[in-house]
């Protein structure tokens, strides 16, 4: 067999600091101090070092520096998918402020399964990241596996879906007042008899929240509470979106409006509700949850709540680095709420002339 195949080929081994040391003729202390641009080391001999160790093909061991200091400049993020177009902007806003502060994001999915978040969970922690931003999967109930980030002092910054009992930073909005007001928008457009998709257990607070919201708003307008026209969701998806609006519009006494966990079953409860023959919204109103693009596009256009998911990421992870650049590590739990909106479109306007 030929030597020169890649079979015989030697192993190409990464430039390390003493090779650039043995190049330049200087101590391995200098050429560590010159990469990272210490002030001792004069202009001109960082400009030689840097010089050469791009010429060599030198790449920093970030691995190896994390060991010895026990840290990484790397942000852990924990969601349930990355499909959504909240999560996705919720993990933009996130990247973007992490890459201006100079740390990396790892990303990671639990797919909504309780086993799955454990298992990243344990992950991350092994990845010895500086800190861990997660929503819930939403068959989470026992958060335990979270404790192993607080004892080691690694920040853990809860976002949208959070538990209602752990001691840690909370970044979220008030879905109890958001519930009010998506319910008390079709309530002023004339509904009188509202369904509820409600998704997830009591153990998170998202969508108990949104359901209690919903039912107080009802209770505000002295509207009955008809217990048939709340319907459990498993997932939020376009599947359980069409199955639970089969239910509501085959009752005998079908809702005149429905309010939505997110925009993506709403966007489902418009389509089964036109195939049914429904008009939307003369004969039913709906409302979604997160003013994903969806809601600009289906037609009737959706009214949904507005959901800052940019600005959710961004503040999750503003708070990782003030936490990070703290002397004080005491324990905290510090709730940040941010607003939200009614975004009011065809979907729900009965009264429009």
């Amino acid at each position: 067999m030929n030597k020169e195949s890649p079979f015989f080929m030697k192993e190409n081994k990464d430039v390390t600091i003493y090779d650039i040391a043995n190049k330049l003729k200087l101590s391995s202390s200098t050429i560590s101090r010159a990469l990272k641009d210490h002030s001792s080391i004069s202009e001109k001999t960082i400009k030689r070092v840097k010089a050469a160790a791009l010429e060599m093909g030198y790449r920093p061991n970030i691995l190896a520096a994390s060991l010895r200091s026990k840290k990484t400049k790397t942000i852990g993020v924990l969601v349930p998918t990355i499909t959504q177009p909240f999560l996705s902007s919720l993990i933009s806003g996130i990247e973007i402020t992490a890459q201006k502060a100079g740390y990396n994001v790892i990303i990671t999915q639990s797919h909504d399964s309780y086993q799955d978040e454990v298992n990243n969970a344990k992950a991350l922690y092994n990845s010895r990241i500086s800190g861990l931003i997660s929503s819930l999967a939403m068959e989470t109930q026992d958060t335990s596996h979270f404790q192993q980030f607080i004892d080691k002092n690694i920040p853990v910054v809860f976002v949208d879906r959070v538990p209602k009992n752990f001691n840690t930073y909370k970044v979220m909005i008030n879905n109890y007042a958001a519930g009010f007001k998506a319910t008390e928008h079709l309530i002023n457009q004339g509904c009188i008899r509202i369904a509820h998709f409600y998704a997830g257990s009591e153990f998170g607070n998202l969508y108990s929240e949104r359901k209690k919201g919903y039912l107080d708003a009802l209770k505000k307008h002295n509207l009955p509470i008809d217990k048939e026209l709340i319907i459990h969701m498993n997932e939020v998806t376009y599947e359980e979106g069409e199955r639970a609006s089969n239910i509501l519009l085959h009752l005998k006494n079908p809702p005149d409006g429905i309010f939505s966990p997110n925009d993506t079953t709403a966007v489902a409860a418009i389509q089964v509700a036109k195939k049914l023959g429904f008009k939307v919204p003369e004969d039913l109103a709906i409302i979604g949850f997160n003013d994903d693009p969806i809601s600009r596009i289906i037609v009737p256009g959706l009214s949904t709540i507005t959901h800052p998911a940019i600005k959710m990421g961004k503040t999750s992870a503003e708070i990782i680095l003030k936490h990070l650049d703290s002397t004080e590590k005491n324990d905290i739990t510090e709730i940040t709420f941010l607003n939200t909106e009614v975004l009011a479109r065809e979907s729900s306007n009965k009264l429009s002339e």
